[in-house]
């Protein structure tokens, strides 16, 4: 089986949503491969393939699932790619800290 999907979070298959993405894809035992279409996926279980694909918010991209909850794990990867992650480029729920120095002098 397989889908083919368009990337709605605005980092791409990049931090927090490729890790939810590989997150969901080792939550199967079907064999779960992702990629541009017409060229050959990498394994959707490994976060190094998975980030060096270099997909980019709006682009597609292909998933072949095969095993007994290929279904399953097609609609579940699907979930995670048509999600937008919220926080600044997908990547963090908030800004960091920042010490403003306003504190007395020693």
């Amino acid at each position: 089986m397989e889908r083919t999907v368009e990337v709605v979070p605005d980092a791409g298959l990049h931090a927090r949503p490729a890790a939810a993405f590989v997150r969901a894809a080792n939550e199967f035992e079907a064999e779960l491969t992702v990629g541009r279409p017409g060229e050959e996926g990498v394994g959707a279980n490994s976060m190094l393939a998975v980030t060096g694909l270099n997909v980019r918010n709006g682009e597609t991209v292909r998933i072949v699932a095969e095993g007994d909850d290929a279904a399953e794990a097609l609609d579940a990867l699907e979930a995670v790619l048509t999600t937008p992650v919220e926080g600044k480029n997908g990547e963090s729920d908030s800004e960091p800290a920042t010490d403003s120095g306003g504190g007395e002098p020693p």
